[in-house]
């Protein structure tokens, strides 16, 4: 048997990632340290560190063409954008980590381990050309997330989310790996680009791509495959679950844009109507759930419901809406991990107090903590959609693709979903601004370094994508591999 020749260095952050996380276990077992803080700093600033190396390398090959290592990855310029993102995802999900898991957990650890593990296998699901590489990348970021979701031991509804993403998650493994198999029986090969030469359809072929796309609207909470998401994001501490509402949708994404660039012999139309169909249920869904919240990490898990149908709205538009996509995911990456991590700070700092603040608990927040108050108010307009922030632009320009493509009618309906959201949105802002304090309205006494540094960086990120940088943003997509 001859072995693969492996070209590894376009893996070089990939590998930073995994060795670190390898790293961290080692020092665990190696090392006894009595203060948990300590123990915590140390391993969120590791942390960190490989982050900032990983996304260093990765900006590094930006236009330095193609690499296929084994012909089950492919390193393109797709995939580095991708990188970014979830590593701009894993880095501010890290800061607003360092001095929050010390207060629950002692296995600090084990938690930045599984964070960089779950972002390794984010990077190589969207890298990858291989349908079994894909699967397998799918299950290690599943299975770190499972384990994220429900690590603090002392809350029940940690627990009671993790199982139930567990559940629902191995269930949607089985659609997606029967889908698989339909794709090998009906062209012989795994590759995608084998698959794409063959231009070929059929019955298993439809039948296969209906079963991966299940697995793939569970990953992006689509209606009806949400029912996980609202549990698990308000159970799970609230960097994990800032961290995996943006970084799985845009690892799912990309990944979901090679498998369908691979099945030309099944017509846009027949997939197209599908994931229309999904876009509609889970924006509408997403966001009329949302308006009955009093949780204010519910909320926005079903806010990020809502989101994921605004993308799938240029998911529709195919190749040409790939700019768009990448825009709004970075885009989406400020905002929503910035709003998770002010809703962190109103969450009370003990172990048995529940990982969650209800939207009263920001009463009068403007009074006690303008800057806070302020930043959590950019945050809230700019996922409402309200110029010249970033979010107006993700959904104008993600609006804008499906209007070209021919879909007009469902950017009209995304359009009046936005005019929902800004409901529940704009509520959070009254009640910081205009409302007086009670005894539910809360605020931490100190902002963490880490939590105030991850929400200054997403509220200039929202600032500078949406009034100075768009140009440059709107144009990442022009560089990216042709998938046509």
């Amino acid at each position: 048997m001859t072995l693969p020749n492996l070209d590894l260095p376009p893996l070089l952050p990939e590998i930073i990632l995994i060795g670190m996380a390898l790293l961290l276990l080692v020092v665990d077992m190696a090392a006894r340290f009595r203060d948990a803080r300590a123990e915590g700093s140390l391993m969120a600033g590791l942390t960190f560190a490989s982050v900032l190396i990983a996304a260093g390398a990765t900006a590094a090959g930006i236009g330095g063409g193609d690499a296929s290592v084994a012909g089950v990855v492919l390193v393109d310029d797709l995939s580095r954008y991708l990188n970014l993102v979830v590593l701009l995802a894993a880095g501010l999900s890290v800061l607003l980590a360092w001095a929050y898991v010390p207060q629950f957990s002692r296995e600090s650890s084990s938690f930045y381990a599984l964070v960089l593990l779950a972002t390794a296998g984010m990077m190589f699901m969207g890298k990858s050309v291989e349908l079994i590489t894909l699967f397998v990348s799918l299950e290690i970021l599943s299975v770190s997330l499972y384990i994220l979701t429900g690590f603090n031991r002392h809350q029940l509804a940690s627990a009671e989310g993790a199982l139930k993403y567990f559940l629902l998650g191995a269930f949607s493994s089985g659609f997606f790996l029967y889908g698989l198999a339909l794709f090998y029986v009906q062209t012989g090969s795994t590759q995608l680009a084998e698959i794409a030469a063959q231009d070929s359809g059929g019955v298993l072929l439809l039948i296969g791509l209906g079963l991966l796309l299940v697995g793939f609207f569970f990953k992006l909470a689509g209606v009806p495959f949400h029912m996980w998401a609202p549990d698990a994001y308000q159970g799970a501490p609230t960097p994990v679950t800032g961290f995996m509402s943006v970084a799985t949708k845009a690892a799912a994404f990309i990944a979901l844009f090679r498998v369908l660039a691979a099945v030309p012999g099944v017509p846009v139309e027949v997939w197209g109507w599908a994931v229309a169909i999904v876009a509609v249920l889970t924006m509408t869904w997403g966001n009329f759930a949302a308006l009955r919240q009093k949780s204010l990490k519910r909320m926005l898990a079903y806010s990020s419901i809502a989101h994921a149908g605004y993308m799938m709205t240029g998911l529709v538009a195919g190749t040409d809406a790939l700019n768009a996509i990448l825009y709004y995911l970075f885009a989406y990456a400020f905002m929503n991990i910035g709003a998770f991590a002010v809703a962190a700070m109103l969450e009370r700092p003990t172990p048995n107090a529940p990982q969650d603040a209800t939207i009263d608990a920001a009463r009068g927040l403007f009074d006690r903590r303008p800057a806070l108050a302020t930043a959590m108010a950019i945050f809230m307009l700019s996922l409402t959609g309200i110029p010249p922030l970033v979010g107006f632009f993700g959904k104008l320009y993600v609006f804008g693709a499906a209007v070209s493509a021919g879909w007009a009618w469902l950017a009209v309906v995304g359009m009046l979903n936005s005019v929902v959201s800004a409901y529940y949105y704009l509520r959070v802002v009254v009640v910081m601004f205009m409302a007086p304090e009670d005894e539910t309205s809360y605020v931490r006494s100190r902002i963490p370094a880490g939590a105030g540094t991850a929400i200054a960086v997403a509220v200039t990120g929202v600032l500078l994508m949406g009034l100075l940088a768009t140009p440059v943003f709107v144009e990442l997509g022009r560089a990216v591999i042709a998938l046509r």
